[in-house]
């Protein structure tokens, strides 16, 4: 058996050259073979950068290389699915950044494509729910150590205004909800182990780009509801308190915790505040550790793309107002 799989990457985009490139390549069961870019010199510059041995001016390239076994896809969203089918009929397994699609018809349809290769593996890149601090709160609300979960409150904001920016732009699946809305929603899912019954939005939309720049939401649950606000026009901010009928947890930094640093969450309970110390981890790296290694051992991959359709149902529903 391979100790590592071999990745190719499709796209230059910021969320990859960034984070995602530089964390895999620290991956115990990662190796990057190629990168592809509709530009050549794009690609090339990227290959430089980080050593990448093979360079392609077409995703279709990358794609008819057959010493690639898996791809990551951090594509606008727009492009997603269409690029993953193609993925799948070429052979490849796949990871590919959230949202998964534009609508939940068009994540049923990758779905529905993805059962007809068995063998491969595909996962949408949801890295937060990877990293240590939060399989310890998943652990700490499943185990009843705030006793019931009643309620979650979070936030994720950033100030983008420019036209060109693809968050502000309609046609690639842009908007506060599907950037970073996402992030709430699938927490709260996570920690709820259920779908809303009910959802209520109010949400603002920016008069030029037509996108949603204020999402406040409410979803609400059999067991208790979670409330939040996403928003691409206000500052940085990202916070998540979790709420039980016994005491209550909270995340310093929740959705993109500082990789070189100590993560840290505190626990409210019995009068007590216990904080509890993550040692520094890169979350891209462990989540391209685990998906290489359900490739490797033929093992279910961490988060079904289930998960991803249920997801991408909820955004639907709010901006649907149903």
């Amino acid at each position: 058996m391979n100790s590592k799989v071999k990745w190719g990457i499709l796209s230059t985009a910021s969320i990859g050259t960034e984070h995602v490139i530089p964390a895999m390549m620290h991956g115990q069961y990662c190796d990057i073979k190629a990168i592809a870019s509709r530009s050549i010199d794009s690609a090339r510059k990227v290959a430089e950068r980080f050593f990448i041995p093979k360079v392609y001016g077409s995703y279709d390239e990358l794609l008819r290389d057959d010493e690639i076994e898996a791809v990551y896809i951090p594509l606008p969203n727009h492009l997603h699915v269409p690029w993953s089918i193609k993925a799948l009929q070429a052979g490849k397994h796949i990871l590919v950044e959230k949202p998964i699609g534009l609508s939940s018809e068009e994540a049923r349809k990758l779905f529905d494509e993805s059962l007809k290769y068995p063998n491969l593996k595909i996962m949408e890149a949801f890295m937060y729910r990877h990293h240590p601090q939060w399989i310890k709160v998943k652990e700490l609300v499943g185990t009843g150590k705030i006793g019931r979960l009643r309620t979650i409150q979070s936030s994720f904001s950033f100030f983008e205004d420019s036209p060109e920016s693809i968050v502000n732009r309609k046609e690639y699946g842009g908007g506060s909800l599907m950037d970073i809305g996402c992030y709430p929603i699938s927490l709260s899912r996570f920690l709820f182990n259920a779908e809303p019954q009910k959802v209520s939005a109010k949400i603002e939309y920016h008069q030029e780009f037509k996108t949603d720049t204020l999402a406040t939401v409410i979803l609400e649950f059999e067991e208790g509801t979670s409330s939040f606000f996403s928003s691409t026009l206000m500052p940085d901010n990202q916070q998540v308190e979790i709420f039980g009928t016994k005491g209550r947890i909270e995340l310093e930094i929740p959705f993109t915790p500082i990789s070189d640093k100590p993560s840290k969450i505190w626990l409210y309970h019995d009068d007590e505040k216990k904080e509890i110390v993550f040692d520094s981890c890169d979350q891209y790296t462990i989540q391209g550790d685990l998906f290489s290694l359900a490739i490797l051992n033929d093992s279910l991959v961490p988060t079904p793309l289930k998960d991803a359709v249920e997801n991408m149902k909820v955004i639907e529903r709010l901006f649907n107002g149903n």
